[in-house]
């Protein structure tokens, strides 16, 4: 006979089934309806949702104060607490950013290529919306309006499932977005959410294949490795970011120090922050110490190999060798931390980074600091992920940095889209093909 608890979790399921099947049918009827409109009915709905936002930035900094209290007691780390926080500035800030995605060229009904055949067909290919598109992400309220002005910038509606850290604040959030869409004769239900499903609401998201056309995870590894190895719905896979900068013989040492303190502390949370250093041995000595006087000072914990702790065990390095200085170990160098800790090792050359690199990468972004072109040249070709910086930071690798207005998320597979997906990365193709009266032979 089922238990009490089994069948309390069967009930949960199906309700969570029931709600996303629901949902996702009404967002299926919003896009279709929304299907045809023009650049003007979308940018006029996507400066209403920034509007919006900052009308109601009050009510959602509330919820998200509710959010962060939750956040603290329940022991999140203090680089997830920042991904999460929400105050007036950064209100404006999403908001801002919705109104650069308004001012982006609309993708939907261009021309990709197109030919006249020899028997007369005349053929293009055009872009179109994806359809409904599932988000699946982690304590990230930003994450919400993004998708949702992505969507409908490129014709789409959006399933949202945004988990508990953040639910008040995504709940605040998709009122305000909805009322405004509402506001302005268009279907609200392009912008829906199954957050109040909980985790069921998740599993049966990827499970929604035919009411879900794709689906993209956000988050940590093993928020994504779940859904990319659970979901019968189309996946496109964003990566977690265990980023890597290496600095060549041939670097701007002093410029080195500065890119490499704003790709670790700037924002440690995310998944384009420095989470490995490698060092040419040749100029090992002078750049260390320096670059980790500069860490120190903003609290980075070095784990370093032994050439480097050698090196910066010295009283020579500066203070704060005891608190800030430990061994590294074979761990270390896949971890992606999100917090103020930095692996360091000293590489005897340019290959030995690759191939370090190349063993250890999640394909996210990797940086080279170098003058010399051949070496340039040479790490580019040798990498194989989604981005790479050359004497710039990793905290580059963004949609919005990037001229895209906003991101859905970084995608570090190889189908369909790779890096920051913007709108083109949320449409795909159909042919049309017009003929006179034309007939197979």
């Amino acid at each position: 006979m089922m238990t009490t608890r089994s069948a309390r979790s069967s009930t949960i399921a199906a309700h969570a089934e029931v709600l996303v099947r629901e949902t996702a049918l009404a967002a299926r009827a919003a896009q279709c309806e929304f299907a045809g409109a023009t650049r003007a009915v979308k940018d006029a709905a996507l400066l209403a949702m920034a509007s919006a936002l900052r009308a109601r930035s009050g009510s959602i900094c509330g919820a998200n104060e509710e959010d962060l209290a939750a956040a603290r007691e329940a022991g999140m780390k203090e680089g997830l607490v920042d991904r999460l926080a929400l105050d007036e500035a950064r209100i404006e800030r999403i908001a801002a950013s919705v109104e650069e995605i308004a001012a982006l060229p609309d993708p939907v009904g261009q021309v990709v290529d197109g030919s006249t055949m020899p028997n007369g067909l005349r053929a293009r290919r055009l872009r179109v919306p994806m359809g409904v598109v599932g988000m699946i992400y982690e304590a990230r309220p930003n994450v919400t309006v993004d998708a949702a002005a992505l969507a409908v910038k490129s014709g789409n509606a959006v399933v949202l499932r945004g988990g508990s850290a953040a639910g008040r604040s995504n709940a605040a959030i998709v009122a305000a977005l909805r009322a405004s869409l509402a506001d302005r004769g268009l279907p609200a239900d392009l912008v829906t959410t199954v957050d109040p499903a909980g985790r069921e609401g998740a599993q049966a998201l990827m499970r929604a294949r035919g009411l879900i056309d794709v689906l993209v995870p956000r988050g940590g590894a093993g928020l994504i490795r779940a859904v990319v190895e659970n979901s019968s719905v189309p996946v496109i896979e964003t990566g977690s970011g265990n980023c890597h900068v290496y600095v060549d013989a041939s670097a701007d040492l002093a410029a080195a120090v500065g890119i490499v303190v704003n790709a670790k502390t700037q924002r440690v949370g995310v998944c384009n922050a420095a989470e490995t250093l490698l060092v040419h041995q040749d100029v090992a000595q002078e750049y260390l110490p320096a670059a980790a006087r500069a860490l120190w000072e903003r609290g980075t914990t070095l784990h370093a190999d032994e050439a480097s702790r050698a090196i910066l065990a010295d009283p020579a390095a500066g203070e704060g060798v005891e608190r800030y200085l430990v061994a590294a170990v074979e761990e270390d160098w896949g971890t992606e931390y999100g917090s103020l800790d930095l692996a360091v090792r000293v590489v005897d050359d340019l290959e030995a980074a690759i191939s370090h690199i190349r063993r250890y990468t999640t394909g996210h972004t990797e940086a080279v600091l170098a003058q010399d072109v051949a070496v340039i040249n040479r790490f580019i070709a040798g990498m194989d992920s989604a981005a790479i910086m050359v004497n710039a930071s990793t905290r580059f690798t963004d949609g919005g940095q990037l001229g895209l207005g906003a991101e859905l998320g970084i995608s570090t597979q190889k189908l369909h889209a790779r890096g920051p997906m913007g709108l083109v990365e949320l449409t795909t193709t159909t042919w049309v093909v017009e003929g006179d009266g034309h007939v197979r032979p």
